[in-house]
């Protein structure tokens, strides 16, 4: 058995005033008790939480927490992984009771892209309560969303990750982002035992200040896509790019920047696959419409500004 989802991310951060004001009235997840030791939790669903925010020094994306069905399969993934030259730290029961699973551990990939993997999942029996009237998040067997990380050492990161974890590869594209005449920028979205079209995703390149990508948050439909981007707008959170949809999940959605430098993209209406019959992709493109990004639009304004 494979990864069956992502469960939760762990944030460190310098502003948790200001990731709360981000998280509640922007993306309009749930405050909910802090942990024992003393981060705080926030909700989109029945899991205890699925956004752990540390108080740090720094502003960093620590890591991504993916599900496995069992103990026998954690130790099986902890021996792969150790084998293949990663560090494995196993969780303290403190800190598996901080995150609500029966035990897990934490490494990196080879590009040092923080991971955690666990078993033994919580619900709550809590109402989940949005404090701006989001009615729920598209979750279940498909976890809480997807995350994105960047590669310099594309090619070993990638066989890491279908190689020694058991991801799965549903997308394997090479965008000329920079131009035609620019080399391609090579990508890799993988999904996990479940329909989600990618639970986790590569880009060719440097790891990024913030340590990921972006993550991204499904949302039950359009309206709530589009009552979310008025919120961004009305607090001044700087939109990393327009509303769109992209070719390969289909998901229609803007990206917003957030407190830590990485990306929330909030969407809806995503790609539903079979995982066991699915065929990998290579789309040549990364949006059928939409999704101007911040750096094409200060390129555009730039040359603009030199045109005059």
């Amino acid at each position: 058995m494979g990864v069956k989802a992502l469960g939760y991310i762990v944030i460190e951060t310098a502003q948790p005033d200001k990731w709360d004001h981000f998280l509640t009235q922007v993306a309009g997840v749930m405050r909910t008790r802090d942990a024992l030791d003393g981060a705080a939790q926030y909700r989109i669903d029945q899991r205890p939480f699925r956004f752990r925010v540390e108080k740090s020094h720094r502003d960093w994306f620590k890591a991504a927490g993916y599900e496995v069905a069992d103990a026998a399969d954690l130790a099986d993934l902890a021996n792969r992984i150790k084998a293949a030259g990663r560090p494995v730290e196993t969780f303290t029961d403190a800190e598996a009771q901080s995150r609500c699973v029966a035990g897990g551990f934490r490494t990196t990939d080879p590009a040092g892209n923080g991971l955690e993997f666990y078993y033994g999942d919580s619900a709550t029996d809590e109402a989940f309560a949005s404090p701006v009237g989001v009615p729920g998040f598209v979750t279940g067997d498909m976890g809480m969303g997807h995350a994105v990380f960047s590669a310099p050492n594309f090619a070993e990161v990638r066989d890491f990750h279908c190689n020694v974890i058991g991801f799965h590869q549903t997308d394997m594209p090479a965008f000329h982002l920079m131009g035609p005449e620019a080399p391609p920028m090579h990508f890799a979205f993988l999904h996990a035992e479940n329909g989600r079209h990618h639970s986790i995703a590569f880009g060719e390149g440097p790891v990024p200040p913030s340590g990921a990508v972006h993550i991204m948050l499904e949302y039950p439909n359009l309206i709530e896509v589009g009552k979310a981007h008025d919120r961004m707008k009305a607090f001044g959170y700087a939109e990393s790019a327009s509303i769109g949809q992209h070719f390969n999940d289909e998901t229609v959605g803007f990206y917003v920047q957030t407190p830590s430098g990485f990306d929330l993209e909030i969407g809806c209406d995503s790609l539903v696959i079979d995982p066991a019959k699915w065929e990998v992709t290579r789309h040549e493109g990364i949006s059928i419409w939409g999704h101007e990004w911040a750096w094409q639009k200060a390129m555009k304004d730039a040359q603009a500004e030199a045109a005059e």
